[in-house]
């Protein structure tokens, strides 16, 4: 039970009701309320669920897994697995930071880059790992070739 517990959604929703709660009862008055910002955090938003959708997609035709506890079937680096090894987990940050520029919660950005960490030290390193063993001199090359995040 605690393996579908301990899965990107959800650390997702966490970090997204601890923003929502910053901003609901801790934003000290530091909001920012401006038509420019409403459309930054639909780029940012909207880029986050492409990328998303361009992952599943590309890893939908190797027949590979997105769960990330389980070992992959195939080592997904073509589509937008050449530009970044995780579009899955910066759609996730660039949502959940657009969704807090949206509610204006300034404070709440700060959880950002701790999402990206704990995201980061949770699933990134030990899929990497996995992927390392099982995949051997491929995934090295394709390490070397393709950043983690940008």
């Amino acid at each position: 039970m605690l393996k579908w517990i301990d899965i990107p959604p959800v650390w997702f929703a966490g970090f997204l009701f601890a923003g929502w709660h910053i901003k609901t009862y801790a934003s000290f008055g530091l909001v920012l309320d401006n038509s420019g910002v409403d459309l930054l955090a639909g780029i940012m938003v909207g880029a986050g669920v492409i990328l998303i959708g361009l992952a599943v997609m590309a890893m939908r035709q190797r027949k590979t897994t997105i769960i990330p506890h389980k070992n992959p079937d195939a080592l997904v680096t073509d589509g937008i697995f050449k530009r970044t090894r995780n579009p899955i987990y910066l759609g996730d940050t660039l949502i959940l930071a657009g969704l807090f520029v949206l509610w204006g919660a300034m404070l709440s950005l700060a959880l950002v880059p701790i999402f990206l960490w704990a995201i980061e030290k949770r699933f990134v390193l030990p899929e990497e790992d996995r992927l390392r063993r099982q995949f051997k001199a491929d995934f090295a090359r394709y390490a070397q070739k393709t950043r983690r995040w940008v």
